[in-house]
């Protein structure tokens, strides 16, 4: 692995592995891992702490997945792919969490509008009509995610990317499926 490639994976990762919802909570006397579905994520956090802040560590979250996917891919595009998938695995496996994180939606797609602008507003539609028609952010994830691999496919670019993107948005996602099953 070359020098470039082994310093996005780095940066990327560090990036990642900062949680602003963490963060926020606790300056604000909030231990995330006890409240809601204990997730330290953006749909967490807005349903403990308010929606605006919810809104803000969303937009934090995505922030951390562009600005090193962007800013390695302006060096060299497989640099910033690496980049982007590190911060995703950063989010969601955070060593400052001691192994946890979120469930790595936010993050993904800014990784997806720093190595794929043109793709990030296919997937941004696919989860909001999917979360308009069903009001489950699961689902709406799980579905975007599946439509950036279509995206691949279909452009027949970047898909073996794409593919580990979506498979850890899924599998994160994994526990939600099952307990909604549980209920019913």
């Amino acid at each position: 692995m070359n020098l470039l490639l082994l310093a996005a994976a780095l940066v990327g990762y560090l990036a990642g592995a900062v949680s602003p919802a963490t963060l926020i909570a606790r300056r604000r006397g909030v231990d995330l891992r006890g409240v809601g579905s204990g997730n330290p994520g953006a749909a967490n956090a807005g349903r403990a702490l308010g929606r605006r802040t919810g809104i803000a560590v969303a937009v934090l979250d995505v922030a951390k997945g562009w600005a090193p996917a962007y800013g390695f891919a302006l060096v060299d595009h497989r640099a910033g792919l690496v980049a982007g998938i590190a911060a995703v695995l950063g989010h969601v496996s955070s060593p400052f969490l001691r192994g946890r994180g979120g469930k790595g939606v936010a993050t993904a797609a800014g990784a997806v509008l720093g190595s794929h602008p043109l793709w990030a507003p296919v997937v941004l539609v696919v989860w909001l009509l999917t979360l308009a028609a069903s009001r489950w952010i699961a689902l709406a994830s799980v579905c975007a995610a599946l439509s950036l691999l279509v995206v691949a496919l279909v452009l027949d670019q970047d898909v073996v990317w794409a593919a580990l993107l979506a498979l850890v948005v899924i599998g994160r996602h994994q526990a939600n499926f099952v307990r909604r099953l549980a209920r019913g």
